[in-house]
C-alpha cells in the first residue's frame, strides 16, 4: 500500500510562532495538536492553527523536505505559507 505522507506548519493564533512537522496521518495529527494531548512545544506554544501542507508519496521525500523548512528563516517560511495561505486561516477548520 502506498501511503501519504504530509509535511505542515502550524502556529498560534496570533501567528507568532511556527512548527514544522511531518506525519502520515495529518487528521489525527492536528487533532492531537489541537487537543494538546501531551506537555510539548506545540500544547505550551498553544499551536492550534494548520496554516501549510503539502502531501508527498514517500516519507523520504518529506523528511527531506521537512529538515530543509526547518532551517529556513522565518521569512522563507512565511512567503512559502503565503503562496497557499496568504491570510494564514486555519486550513484545518475550512476541511
Amino acid at each position: 500500500m502506498n501511503k501519504q505522507w504530509f509535511v505542515y506548519i502550524m502556529t498560534n493564533y496570533r501567528n507568532t510562532v511556527l512548527y514544522t512537522g511531518i506525519t502520515n496521518n495529518l487528521k489525527l495529527r492536528i487533532l492531537q495538536h489541537k487537543k494538546s494531548i501531551n506537555d510539548s512545544f506545540s500544547s505550551r506554544y498553544r499551536l492550534y492553527k494548520l496554516i501549510w501542507f503539502e502531501k508527498f508519496g514517500s516519507p523520504d521525500e518529506a523528511i527531506k523536505i521537512e529538515k530543509k523548512i526547518k532551517v529556513w528563516r522565518r521569512e522563507k517560511k512565511i512567503n512559502l505559507i503565503k503562496s497557499k495561505n496568504p491570510k494564514f486561516k486555519d486550513l484545518f477548520a475550512l476541511r
